[in-house]
């Protein structure tokens, strides 16, 4: 695997630059005092650079070659431009492009396709929705889609690119399924010769590891690989465990580069200014969506069709009590889980920020849902990754109970995790 590590000078700067002034005014602290100031001030002024605005570490990887964009409406990145901001006076301004655009307009590099993930190029289709073959109405370039006839690219698709890139926010749940596009991208492109850069974006559920770890007997398109449900890597971490681990088709590894980073940690705050899929339309629903996910594949509604996707779960079935809410049709979901139905259920839109899985909601919503209603759907194994769950909390184990049993599991996914990982 290769990546390149961000320059880290500017801790020592700081912490030189905080130790004079403090010598200046006299004032008498610790080495460790000053070090945890370092540290706070780092975290608070830096800010975050994804691989994307990291130009200088990769346009010249593309010059003169045939590229492919593995893309969706995240896939943007910020830099200065000289702008005019008075008469005679040139200053600079950050700019917002789109990677599509700003490739295609930079000159020396030739785009010539998009590969599109679920939810489509502009990251507009609902859930599971089957994606066409299109153009894109902006530059005119063919848009192939992963997510329809096909969910890995063909020799064809392939024929004439020199270089793919993979650009896309990742969330860190393992039932997300760009992982899963990014593993049938890197496996196509081992089989064909062709090289593979990740820009790597902030996971912002990168702060804990929990969950099932995946039995590969449930093994799908919303689960690929033995990992938990939250798994607490970047997606250009995770590329470097789908190739140091093997698991592309027959061992093959995909030649890989990881555009890392800058200034990031796995526990940096970090706010998505723009939604991933159609119902992740905030930070919060991003943090709850690793614990109601689960929902999907049962027959409750977890916010979908209102615009409080994954931070309410409900169902017309529900006793009656202060909280309810109606499921319409709406962007993302063309037909919500109980559609123009009175829902009563749980407002969690308030609730803490999360740092490990809830499983409390999933057996409160089983124990709430009458018996002459079939609760768990037959997706529910593929979201859990095993039968175990459903059974557990059939039987009505605690959900202290049933994370016992994922101790095992977890503790052998961190140790490999730990070889793979870019940032602390």
């Amino acid at each position: 695997m290769i990546y390149f590590k961000p320059f880290k000078s500017t801790y020592l700067f700081l912490f030189l630059l905080l130790n004079f002034q403090l010598i200046s005014c006299a004032q008498k602290v610790t080495i460790k005092d000053s070090e945890a100031k370092v540290e706070k001030l780092v975290t608070e002024k830096l800010v975050i650079k994804t691989g994307a605005e990291r130009t200088g570490l990769y346009l010249d990887l593309l010059k003169g070659k045939n590229v492919a964009i593995v893309a969706n409406q995240t896939s943007v990145l910020s830099v200065l431009q000289r702008a005019e901001v008075a008469p005679n006076i040139m200053g600079s301004k950050k700019v917002t492009h789109h990677l599509v655009d700003y490739l295609h307009n930079y000159g020396k590099i030739t785009v010539k396709k998009v590969f599109a993930p679920e939810h489509g190029f502009r990251g507009k289709a609902d859930a599971a929705e089957f994606i066409k073959d299109g153009f894109d109405t902006k530059t005119g370039l063919p848009i192939f889609s992963l997510h329809g006839k096909t969910k890995k690219p063909s020799p064809d698709h392939l024929k004439g690119i020199d270089v793919v890139i993979f650009d896309i926010q990742d969330v860190g749940a393992r039932f997300y399924t760009y992982i899963s596009s990014l593993h049938y991208v890197m496996e196509a492109c081992a089989e064909n010769g062709i090289p593979v850069i990740i820009l790597d974006r902030p996971n912002p559920n990168g702060h804990y590891v929990d969950g099932p770890v995946l039995e590969l007997e449930h093994k799908s398109f919303v689960g690929m690989h033995k990992v938990p449900v939250v798994y607490g890597m970047t997606i250009g971490e995770y590329g470097n465990m789908i190739n140091g681990e093997k698991w592309l088709k027959n061992g093959i590894k995909c030649d890989l580069t990881v555009i890392p980073l800058e200034n990031y940690t796995h526990n940096s705050e970090y706010s998505l200014t723009i939604r991933p899929s159609p119902n992740l339309p905030n930070d919060k629903s991003i943090n709850l969506y690793p614990s109601l996910g689960f929902f999907e594949g049962t027959i409750i509604n977890a916010g979908r069709g209102t615009e409080f996707q994954f931070q309410r779960y409900g169902a017309s079935f529900f006793p009656k009590n202060n909280f309810s809410y109606t499921p319409k049709p709406n962007f993302g979901a063309k037909y919500p889980k109980h559609k123009g139905k009175l829902c009563y259920g749980v407002d969690l839109s308030n609730t803490e920020k999360l740092s490990s899985l809830n499983l409390k909601w999933l057996i409160d919503a089983y124990q709430k849902t009458p018996k002459t209603e079939k609760f768990f759907g037959k997706t529910f194994t593929i979201h859990a990754g095993n039968t175990k769950l459903q059974q557990q909390i059939e039987k009505g184990l605690s959900e202290q109970e049933i994370r016992k049993s994922w101790k095992k599991g977890l503790e052998v996914f961190k140790k490999v995790r730990e070889r793979y990982l870019i940032y602390k």
